[in-house]
């Protein structure tokens, strides 16, 4: 596979049909993810960039998400998780209310370099709760995403706790928010078309 470079994810992005203050933010989001996520690896063993590229993709694709915000922080949605330290470059470049966003995306174990600890899942899953529709948007799209990739990770036991997890909170959450937006409408049953093929790997 030919190596990611700021042009493809600008037309991941489709960002040429944006306006010019939009084409600037584009690039400024593009330079950044080339930078926050180079040589991450993903568990499925490929270069991590092509998973939020891969999350882009599927909510203009499959939700008809062209909103340049909300493209702009899929690409972005683990760039906090991923390189912590990133924080003070995508508020340079992207604004201080775009960064508070990401971390309202982001475990605050992950933003504080730390490991988790007692009391952080639940936290977490608080977190998530208390998103706005655009933003639980993405994270939901995320999941999915997860979710269509688990088959190519090897370590059995993450899959069966992301399954969980999926069962215990996120499709619950994804329900429960359903009829805020048709975008989420949208979300809410694709995650539980794919998670139907997955059932029978999680274990009470």
């Amino acid at each position: 596979m030919s190596p990611i470079d700021l042009d493809h994810i600008l037309s991941v992005l489709g960002a040429a049909n944006w306006n010019a203050d939009e084409q600037s933010r584009a690039r400024a989001a593009g330079g950044l993810a080339l930078t926050v996520y180079e040589g991450h690896i993903r568990d499925q063993g490929t270069p991590y960039l092509q998973h939020p590229l891969a999350v882009v993709t599927l909510l203009r694709t499959e939700i008809g998400i062209d909103r340049p915000g909300t493209l702009l922080l899929a690409l972005l949605h683990d760039a906090l998780e991923v390189t912590p330290e990133s924080e003070a470059a995508v508020t340079r470049h992207l604004g201080r209310p775009f960064t508070a966003r990401l971390r309202a995306m982001t475990a605050d174990h992950r933003l504080e370099q730390r490991p988790k600890s007692s009391g952080d899942e639940g936290r977490w899953r608080t977190k998530q709760a208390a998103l706005p529709p655009e933003d639980l948007l993405v994270r939901l799209a995320d999941r999915l995403h997860n979710l269509r990739d688990l088959a190519a990770s090897p370590n059995l036991e993450r899959r069966r706790r992301f399954l969980q997890s999926l069962h215990d909170f996120h499709l619950p959450l994804a329900e429960a928010a359903r009829h805020l937006t048709p975008e989420l409408e949208a979300m809410c049953g694709l995650l539980h078309a794919e998670y139907v093929q997955h059932q029978p790997e999680v274990r009470p």
